[in-house]
């Protein structure tokens, strides 16, 4: 099963974000709660976390590509258990 990496809103009147680097490639094992990816707002440089553990087998949105919220950054692969 395949479970999407968003942007999460960062806050009151963040809508869209760029992003900056990727802390994980694909082909990579990644665990749950483990920062993934770098994003700036106009207010701030934040990471992403991992949502579950897996392998992040697809990665959507490359360095200096605008993001807007709850869209999809990348995909990892996990287990349903």
């Amino acid at each position: 099963m395949r479970t999407s990496v968003n942007l999460p809103k960062g806050g009151m009147g963040i809508d869209e974000a760029t992003v900056v680097a990727w802390l994980r490639s694909e082909g990579d094992r990644v665990e749950a709660g483990e920062p993934i990816v770098e994003v700036e707002t106009a207010k701030a440089t934040q990471e992403v976390e991992a949502p579950v553990s897996g392998i992040l087998v697809l990665i959507k949105a490359q360095p200096g590509d605008e993001v807007m919220v709850n869209s999809s950054l990348g995909e990892i692969e996990h287990d349903d258990g």
